[in-house]
């Protein structure tokens, strides 16, 4: 339930249903951020935690469980969580936390995003073009996001499925190619300079091109 909500969200999430299984991806794939429940089989959250931050990792980690005691909270924080939240709890609390982690992380994700006239707020989700408040779906706004996150670079399909999407993406299938579409149809309208680009056999680019203008 809490995969479905973060991807409603516009999280790409990606589960683990034990601390070795956890311990297996996060050799694998690079993560923003990771949620990591106290109360895993086998490995539990604090030796997953201590073993990640062994290894050099710095991402964030949101330690979850549904003990609510004082040194159970300790224990999280001093294996190597970034932050402690006790179930039950409010989603809209989990999603806020994980923003601000994520602003708060090595690389420090801006509130406020803006190539050329386009303006993403993170924290409210609402993007704009020439003061224009754009509709845009979830997946449609994560996907922007990424590229806004990345302006100017030309960011291949491999990064955008393993950022926007999640570890079930079939690489044969061309969603993305059809959200780039819709993105398009939407932020690069009639009469404004484009911003989303075609890099053929690299990838896509949101950037302000000065022989468009």
């Amino acid at each position: 339930m809490m995969a479905k909500g973060l991807r409603e969200a516009s999280f790409a999430v990606d589960l683990a249903f034990d601390g070795e299984s956890a311990l297996e991806k996060v050799h694998v794939n690079t993560y923003d951020a990771v949620i990591l429940d106290l109360m895993l089989p086998g490995k539990n959250g604090v030796d997953v935690c201590r073993e990640i931050r062994a290894l050099g990792m710095s991402f964030p980690i949101l330690m979850v469980t549904a003990q609510d005691a004082v040194r159970q909270r300790i224990v999280g924080l001093d294996s190597g969580a970034d932050d402690y939240l006790t179930k039950p709890f409010d989603f809209g609390e989990l999603t806020a936390r994980i923003r601000a982690l994520l602003r708060r992380a090595p690389a420090v994700q801006k509130g406020e995003l803006q190539v050329a006239d386009l303006v993403i707020d993170t924290r409210t989700r609402t993007i704009r073009r020439a003061d224009k408040l754009l509709d845009l779906t979830s997946k449609e706004y994560a996907l922007l996001e990424y590229l806004a996150r990345r302006d100017g670079e030309v960011v291949g399909r491999a990064e955008i499925s393993e950022h926007v999407w999640d570890e079930t993406y079939d690489p044969f299938s061309n969603l993305i190619e059809v959200y780039i579409q819709r993105l398009r149809r939407k932020v690069d309208t009639p009469g404004v300079p484009r911003l989303i680009h075609t890099r053929r056999g690299e990838g896509y680019q949101l950037v302000r091109l000065e022989d468009e203008e």
